[in-house]
C-alpha cells in the first residue's frame, strides 16, 4: 500500500513537472513521434509479408530488417507509399538506407517523396510517377547528363504540369541540391528531411563513421509550399547498371509550433482531451478508496519511511541518470576520436605500401635517390657493384686454379700408373726422355696459369711483380677468397641491422 501512494504522489510530481515544464518551455516547437507513417526494424514485416499502415508494389520486397525497394537486376522499378495521408501540416523525416553495388557506377537512384495523390510502382521517375503534385526528393546514381556530377542529391517540387527532365538529370528544374556520395559506404548513410513552416532542409550523413549525429547540411530552401494533406513514399529504378536499394528505417516525427497541441491544435482541451482527463480522476478515486479500505482492515499498519526519502531516492536515481547521460557523451567523443585515428592509420599505411623500395621511411626523411641504398653515406651503389664484380673475377680465378690442380694431379697419378705398369716392374729413372716431356708439360702449365693470374691482378688495380722465380700458393688464394667471404658476410649483417632499425620506427 504504501508503494502504491508512494506512485500516485509520483504521478502527480509528474504531471506538475510537465505543466512547469510547458510553461517554461512555451516557445518550443512540440515534437510527436507518428507511427502510423514510419517503420523500422526488427519485425519490419509481417508474416503475410506486409508492412502495417504502409502498402508497396512493383520489385519492391519487404523482409524483417529492411525493404529492398529494388534489387540489384537491370530494368527494375518499385515503391512503398503510406496507406493514409497526413492529418498534421509541419514535419521531419529520417531515413536510414544502403545503396550498394559492384560496379563502380550504379544506377539509377532512389527517391523520397510527399505528394498529394500516390504514385506509381513501375513509374518513369525513379520508379513512380511523373507530372506529381507536391515534393521529390532524389538521391541520383547515374550521370545521364555527362557532366561528372554524380551521385547527387536535390530536391525537386511539382504542381503537376512539368515533366522530368531525365536527359539533363533534372538540373533545369531543381529547387537545390548538393553533391554526395552515398554508395558502397561502411556504415548505412542517413537523410533528414525537415518542413516546418514553408522551409524545407535536408541534412546528409555519408556513412563514413557510426556516430548517427554526425549530419552536414545538404540544402535548405524557404517559401516551399506543400500539400497540407499528402502520402509519404519511396521508390527505386535500375537500368542497365544496378543497385541494391535497401531501406532500414523511415521515422516520422510530426512538428507543431508553440501554443499548438499534437491532438487538436490551439483549441481548448478537446472530447479527447476531457475523457482522458475523467479517467484520470476516476482512477484516482478508486486508488483513494482502495487505500481507505486497507487502512480499516490493517489499523496497526504503520509506514516504514517518510515520504520525503522516496524524493530523496527520485533525487540518487537523476544523479545517476546525469552520470550516465555524460559517460554516453565522453564514449561518443572517443568514439569519434577513434575513427579520426584510424583514418589516419589507413592513410598512412596507404603511403607506405606506395614506397617503391618497400621500406619504411622516417617522417621528413626524403626517399633515397636512384642508384644508391638508403644507409646513410658509408656505403654507396657503385662500390658495392665493384666489390661485387672483383668478387666475382677472383671466383672465377679460384675455379681456374682448382682445374689446374686437378689436371696435375690426374697426369701424376698417369705417371705413376704407367711406371707401375712397365714390364720390368721397375720405375723410369727422371731423366727419362717421356718423364721430360711430362715435366715440361706441367711447367708450362704453371706458367699459364702464373699468367693468368697477373692478368687478373692487372685488372683489379693491384700490383702484377711477380717474381720469376716463385709463384702464388694455393694457401695464399684460399686466404685472400676467406678474406672475402668474411666482408661480404659483415657487409650483408650491417645491411640487415640498418633495414631492422629503419621498420622499428614504424
Amino acid at each position: 500500500m504504501e508503494r502504491l501512494e508512494f506512485y500516485i504522489n509520483f504521478t502527480i510530481l509528474v504531471y506538475i513537472l510537465v505543466f512547469l515544464l510547458n510553461c517554461v518551455n512555451g516557445n518550443l516547437v512540440h515534437r510527436k513521434f507518428e507511427y502510423k507513417y514510419s517503420f523500422k526494424p526488427p519485425y519490419l514485416a509481417q508474416k503475410d509479408g506486409s508492412v502495417p499502415f504502409w502498402e508497396y508494389g512493383g520489385n519492391a520486397i519487404a523482409s524483417s530488417e529492411n525493404v529492398r525497394i529494388a534489387p540489384s537486376l537491370r530494368s527494375q522499378k518499385g515503391a512503398i507509399w503510406t496507406k493514409t495521408p497526413t492529418n498534421f501540416d509541419w514535419w521531419e523525416v529520417d531515413i536510414v538506407f544502403r545503396i550498394t553495388g559492384r560496379g563502380r557506377i550504379g544506377a539509377d537512384g532512389l527517391a523520397f517523396w510527399y505528394t498529394q495523390n500516390k504514385g506509381a510502382y513501375d513509374g518513369d521517375v525513379y520508379g513512380s510517377s511523373d507530372k506529381w503534385v507536391g515534393l521529390g526528393i532524389f538521391f541520383d546514381s547515374f550521370d545521364n547528363d555527362n557532366k561528372h556530377n554524380n551521385p547527387y542529391i536535390m530536391g525537386m517540387v511539382n504542381d503537376g504540369s512539368k515533366a522530368f527532365d531525365h536527359q539533363n538529370d533534372g538540373s533545369t528544374q531543381l529547387l537545390a541540391g548538393c553533391l554526395r556520395d552515398f554508395r558502397n559506404k561502411p556504415f548505412p548513410t542517413r537523410a533528414r528531411v525537415e518542413y516546418y513552416q514553408n522551409t524545407l532542409t535536408v541534412l546528409f550523413h555519408n556513412g563514413m563513421t557510426s556516430n548517427d549525429l554526425d549530419y552536414e547540411m545538404c540544402f535548405r530552401a524557404e517559401n516551399v509550399v506543400l500539400p497540407k494533406s499528402g502520402y509519404f513514399g519511396l521508390s527505386a529504378a535500375t537500368g542497365g547498371l544496378a543497385d541494391d536499394h535497401d531501406v532500414i528505417h523511415f521515422l516520422t516525427t510530426s512538428l507543431w509550433p508553440p501554443g499548438q497541441h499534437p491532438a487538436g491544435g490551439s483549441q481548448a482541451p478537446t472530447d479527447e482531451q476531457q475523457k482522458l482527463t475523467q479517467e484520470y480522476q476516476e482512477y484516482q478515486r478508486k486508488l483513494e478508496q482502495q487505500k481507505e479500505d486497507y487502512r480499516k482492515e490493517h489499523p496497526d499498519a504503520r509506514r516504514d519511511k517518510d515520504p520525503d526519502e522516496w524524493f530523496e531516492t527520485d533525487n540518487e536515481l537523476r544523479q545517476i541518470f546525469q552520470g550516465q547521460s555524460q559517460m554516453y557523451e565522453a564514449l561518443r567523443e572517443l568514439n569519434k576520436k577513434l575513427d579520426e585515428i584510424i583514418g589516419r592509420q589507413e592513410r598512412t599505411l596507404s603511403l607506405v605500401s606506395m614506397q617503391s623500395g618497400g621500406a619504411a621511411l622516417a617522417p621528413g626523411q626524403a626517399p633515397p635517390p636512384s642508384g644508391q641504398i638508403p644507409m646513410g653515406d658509408t656505403i654507396r651503389r657503385h662500390e658495392v657493384d665493384a666489390m661485387f664484380t672483383n668478387q666475382n673475377q677472383l671466383i672465377n680465378a679460384v675455379r681456374e686454379v682448382r682445374q689446374y690442380l686437378s689436371d696435375v694431379q690426374t697426369r701424376t697419378e698417369t705417371i705413376i700408373n704407367n711406371q707401375a705398369k712397365q714390364p720390368t716392374a721397375q720405375v723410369q729413372p727422371v731423366g727419362s726422355y717421356g718423364m721430360q716431356s711430362l715435366v715440361s708439360e706441367v711447367q708450362d702449365g704453371l706458367n699459364n696459369m702464373k699468367q693468368n693470374f697477373a692478368q687478373f691482378l692487372q685488372k683489379a688495380g693491384k700490383a702484377t711483380d711477380c717474381p720469376q722465380s716463385s709463384c702464388v700458393s694455393v694457401t695464399t688464394i684460399l686466404i685472400i677468397a676467406v678474406v672475402q667471404l668474411a666482408v661480404l658476410l659483415g657487409y650483408f649483417v650491417y645491411r640487415d641491422n640498418k633495414e631492422s632499425q629503419a621498420k622499428k620506427f614504424y
